[in-house]
């Protein structure tokens, strides 16, 4: 599995490093750490949110795939709970072009015809495998997550980000609302646009413009989603139902002009001011 929290071989740095309190986040550097963020992710998405696993999974009590093999993986730990796998609390898989390339491409290309996005100059990040522990989702720890891949992107100059982002529930009569206010309120432009492999088609249109209420229906969008969108995120062309997940994905597409410009201004802040706290101002707002 591909480990490590530096940037080049023989520097001390670490890429990601920032605490809030007794949280911390930062790169996965072990297989323990690794298989701690499989073991969160098994707890959430398969004990908590009814995910189907299969055998194999229910054996070792993670969520485990091939992508898992060659990329990075940002975690949150909270070292008040020690030093074990329970101080994974929160964990982000993040997947480079370079790292797609050993894996034969990347995850979301499975659910979205992804070769617009493929071909965009410079490089490009996927994310995906989001999830924070139900005790810390009202706490910093998804402020943290995205404070991290912040540093992430600025440090590897991502220029575009994009994954797999879920709605729960398999039903898009259910799911029409936001559905049609992402499609016709946040569609990525055509150079940028994502579209469900065509077996796997949903159309995400099911109510007319005039018949969508903008403020109920993002107020009632996913937190995650939410957060793409304040970055001025848009979204693919088609949804795909995951049975194994019980959710309706879509894809999301972010340009980081915006990640980094917010990122550089702490980067200065803090220049000036060593005890300046990246996780406290945040970067969402």
């Amino acid at each position: 599995m591909a480990v490590g929290n530096r940037a080049a071989a023989g520097t001390t740095a670490p890429i990601v490093d920032i605490r809030s309190g007794a949280l911390q986040v930062r790169l996965a550097e072990s297989e323990a750490d690794i298989e701690a963020a499989q073991a969160l992710r098994y707890r959430v998405f398969y004990e908590a949110l009814g995910a189907r696993a299969a055998r194999e999974m229910r054996h070792v009590r993670r969520d485990v795939d091939r992508f898992d093999e060659s990329c990075d993986h940002l975690l949150v730990l909270d070292h008040s709970r020690g030093a074990g796998p329970g101080a994974v609390v929160g964990t982000y898989r993040l997947i480079r072009r370079a790292a797609a390339a050993r894996l034969g491409g990347f995850y979301s290309a499975g659910e979205f015809d992804i070769s617009r996005l493929v071909a965009y100059p410079g490089e490009i990040l996927e994310l995906g495998r989001s999830c924070v522990d139900a005790a810390y989702r009202q706490r910093s720890a998804a402020q943290l997550l995205w404070s991290g891949i912040a540093a992430y992107v600025f440090r590897y100059k991502i220029d575009l980000m994009f994954g797999c982002a879920s709605l729960p529930g398999t039903d898009p009569e259910r799911l029409a609302l936001p559905l049609s206010y992402l499609a016709h309120c946040h569609l990525a432009p055509p150079e940028l646009r994502a579209r469900a492999l065509a077996d796997r088609y949903i159309e995400m249109r099911r109510l007319p413009p005039s018949a969508i209420d903008s403020t109920r229906a993002r107020a009632g969008l996913p937190p995650l989603i939410k957060g793409y969108l304040r970055l001025g995120g848009f979204v693919g062309e088609g949804a795909v139902i995951d049975d194994d997940f019980n959710t309706t994905d879509v894809c999301v597409v972010v340009k980081t002009d915006l990640v980094t410009e917010k990122y550089s201004r702490h980067y200065e802040r803090q220049a000036k001011d060593p005890k300046d706290s990246w996780a406290r101002g945040g970067w969402t707002s």
